[in-house]
């Protein structure tokens, strides 16, 4: 089926205005500046769709494989080109929110869409810029900015599988202060995830967040930032005899709340800014109403950054320095092992960043930029990153770069879960990669296309290891090497009354648990996926339409001994949102998530929701 949509295939659309990605350097850039891969989803496209969930969009974006365990609200994981689940760092309003108590993974079966005013993804190794977690890329997700704007929105939804949701979003200028916030709520009684027949496995999320910004001069900001995340989803486990996968009761509710700080001052070039941020995270899981066990996480950041910017040998050169310092705290605790699995952990690290971003002329530049982690629990990690941009002629862009990124081990990794049967390994290094792009962009006022090639070799992965003697399992670092490489094409169109979008990216992922062994297809990874987006305004009716084909995958049946690969078939997803303006403020919508009523399975064993139908009212008042 790929081949019908490789002309048809969706990039997010370009932003209203100046396009800035965030997370490409450490000050921000034009896209049309940047010599790595991003895509960026704004408001507009966020309202046309308005899928609740920000995996929803994240599927929508070149390179990036989303697989659900089961309905929405269950663990949902993202996989940038090809890398691990836990490859993927998430910010939120500059704050890593990447779970401790959750092997540091980006929980986005959490992360609701309603709450946001801009999705940022950045696809490549950069912990060079961003230390670990970020080996297969960066995803930026922010709230309004209150000086932007004096808005009031709200939204309220019902459908399908008894589904409601309300959402509602601020944001006020009084002189130099700004304040914006937003809080949300989603709820469904869920679908039988195992799809046995037995009872339905419903989710529910509450989310909110508050900013304030003060403004004092031109080149002075000082801010404040706090956010809120509830969420529980009921799924189907596992037999603890036999361990396959059974209709249970199992339950998870989870928690994560953070708060960030910063001050920042801007002068003749010199650019300087203080921040730090907290983050608490808190995860319960129970069967029935028997508590089963609890996991408990904390992270303190403290960061200084400063930048000078020269005028040298006729171009622009841009210095930045930067250190950081962070600590986690890990806590788990259980009630059916007897308290077995308990364990208090603390780790930290400190890090050094430079980076040198010169444009020698408006045809060509480069960045380059250098860190080093200085870890207390394992070995030190020094990583690299070279980008390079050149325009040979006016709207033709060639762009390369080589990044480096580093995963470091979960605490579930070093320490354990269980003595009598997952033992840790505290001998354990950083997984590591090494990874290349290069492309071809082309750009006009109304139209994009752009196709870029990468190629990533995964070393020191962690995997699981089984004693078939003792019964016990244990992680270590593979000693052979995993390769990651493919295509993006992508590509956007604007014109009166709609703007399209597309992409298509083919993907070969393959992993060598030792040197020597047989290449295996890397598993919930498809080897063709293609998307065609769009959104506009004609008259009253504003409309936002998808397509997302993801291709076959593999995956592993552990319901069968020994466990066994097996594939995933190929489908295609549609959503649609038809919205009329009742008045300049009110719009009326209805929308259906899954219109072809794909049946269709991210993970083996656990179903997925059908064609599902929903109608709501949103109101706007300012700008």
């Amino acid at each position: 089926m790929f081949p019908l949509l490789f002309l048809a295939a969706a990039a997010p659309p370009a932003s209203v205005g100046p396009e800035i990605v965030v997370t490409a350097s450490r000050e921000p850039v034009a896209v049309e500046d940047t010599a790595v891969s991003a895509s960026l989803f704004d408001r507009e496209a966020i309202e046309a769709l308005a899928l609740p969930m920000t995996s929803d969009l994240l599927r929508l974006s070149p390179g990036l494989s989303v697989a659900t365990t089961g309905p929405r609200g269950s663990q949902t994981q993202v996989r940038i080109r090809g890398a691990e689940a836990n490859h993927t760092l998430l910010f939120l309003d500059g704050i890593r929110f990447n779970d401790p108590a959750a092997g540091n993974e980006a929980r986005f079966e959490l992360l609701t869409s309603d709450l946001l005013s801009r999705v940022e993804i950045v696809r490549g190794p950069q912990s060079a810029l961003w230390g670990s977690e970020a080996l297969g890329g960066v995803v930026a997700v922010e709230t309004s900015d209150p000086g932007q704007r004096n808005a009031l929105s709200a939204l309220g939804e019902y459908g399908g599988l008894d589904s409601s949701r309300a959402s509602g979003q601020f944001a006020v200028q009084t002189g130099p202060v700004g304040l914006s916030g937003s809080a949300g709520f989603i709820r469904s009684y869920g679908i039988d995830s195992f799809g046995s027949g037995g009872e339905r496995d419903g989710f529910e999320n509450k989310a909110g967040s508050l900013k304030a910004v003060f403004r004092p001069s031109p080149g002075g900001e000082l801010g404040l930032v706090g956010h809120y995340v509830e969420g529980s989803s009921e799924f189907d486990g596992f037999d603890p005899v036999s361990f396959r996968r059974v209709d249970t009761l199992d339950e998870t509710e989870n928690r994560i709340a953070a708060v960030r700080s910063w001050g920042k001052i801007e002068n003749n070039g010199w650019s300087l800014m203080i921040d730090g941020s907290y983050l608490s995270s808190a995860n319960r899981n129970r069967l029935g109403e028997e508590p089963l066990n609890r996991t408990f996480g904390e992270r303190f950041t403290l960061g200084a950054q400063l930048s000078k910017e020269w005028a040298l040998a006729g171009g622009r050169h841009r210095f930045t320095a930067a250190a950081e310092h962070e600590g986690e705290e890990f806590r788990a605790r259980d009630q059916s092992f007897f308290g077995g699995t308990d364990q208090d952990r603390a780790r930290d690290l400190t890090a050094l960043v430079g980076e040198w971003r010169a444009d020698w002329s408006d045809r060509f530049a480069t960045d380059l930029a250098v860190r080093h982690d200085r870890f207390s629990a394992f070995d030190d990690a020094t990583t690299f990153r070279a980008a390079v941009l050149f325009r040979p002629v006016e709207r033709i862009t060639l762009h390369g770069a080589y990044g480096e990124g580093i995963a470091q081990p979960t605490f579930y990794d070093l320490f354990g879960f269980f003595p009598g049967s997952f033992l840790g390994n505290p001998e354990l290094r950083p997984e590591s990669s090494k990874g290349f792009e290069a492309g071809l962009r082309w750009r006009s006022q109304r139209a994009s296309l752009g196709v870029t090639g990468f190629s990533n070799r995964l070393r020191d992965e962690i995997i699981g290891t089984f004693d078939p003697a003792t019964f016990i399992s244990s992680a270590a670092n593979a000693s052979g090497r995993s390769r990651r490489r493919g295509v993006e094409l992508e590509g956007a169109y604007r014109f009166e009354p709609m703007r399209l979008s597309f992409n298509y990216t083919y993907l070969d992922a393959n992993e060598r648990s030792a040197e020597g062994d047989l290449a295996v297809r890397e598993v919930r990874r498809p080897r063709h996926s293609a998307n065609l987006f769009a959104d506009g305004q004609v008259g009253p009716i504003q409309f936002g339409a998808a397509l997302s084909y993801v291709g076959e995958r593999k995956d592993t049946d552990f319901d069968v001994f020994p466990a066994q690969l097996v594939t995933l078939d190929d489908y295609l997803l549609a959503s649609l949102k038809l919205g009329y303006r009742i008045t300049e403020r009110i719009e009326a919508y209805a929308r259906v998530e899954n219109a072809f009523d794909a049946g269709y399975q991210d993970v083996i064993g656990y179903n997925t929701p059908g064609r599902t139908v929903y109608a709501g009212l949103r109101l706007r008042l300012g700008r």
